[in-house]
C-alpha cells in the first residue's frame, strides 16, 4: 500500500512538475544558469520530459527505465544547481533559499526515483 502511495506521488510530483514549466515559465526563466542557450525553449522541454518520465513510472513494463532516466535528469540537473546555488550567492538572489532547499533535495529524488529502478514493483 505504501508502495502504491510513494508511486502516485512521484508520479504527480513529475507530472504537475512538469506542467508547472508550461504555467510558470517566468519562475524557471528567474533560475536558469545564465551560461544555458534557449531559457524558453530549455523550460519547455524539460516541462514535457518531466511529464512524460511521470507517465512512463506508472506502467510497470516502463517503470525501471522511467526511473532510471528521472535519476540520470536529476544527475545531470545537479551540476547547474550547484552553479545556481553559487550564482545566487553571488548576487544575493531572491530565490536562494530554492536553489539552498534543491542541493540536499535532488539526493532525495534521486533516492526516491531510484527505489522505483530496482524494484519493478
Amino acid at each position: 500500500m505504501l508502495r502504491k502511495i510513494s508511486l502516485f506521488s512521484i508520479t504527480g510530483l513529475y507530472i504537475l512538475g512538469g506542467l508547472n514549466h508550461f504555467y510558470n515559465p517566468a519562475f524557471y526563466e528567474a533560475i536558469l544558469p545564465s551560461y544555458l542557450p534557449a531559457h524558453v525553449f530549455l523550460i519547455y522541454f524539460s516541462g514535457v520530459i518531466e511529464i512524460a518520465l511521470g507517465i512512463l513510472l506508472v506502467p510497470i513494463k516502463t517503470r525501471r527505465l522511467a526511473a532510471y532516466l528521472i535519476v540520470a535528469m536529476l544527475i545531470v540537473f545537479f551540476i547547474p544547481h550547484v552553479q545556481m546555488l553559487i550564482d545566487f550567492i553571488k548576487s544575493d538572489h531572491p530565490y536562494l533559499w530554492i536553489a539552498i532547499v534543491r542541493i540536499p533535495l535532488q539526493f532525495i529524488l534521486i533516492w526516491w526515483a531510484y527505489s522505483f529502478a530496482k524494484n519493478k514493483s
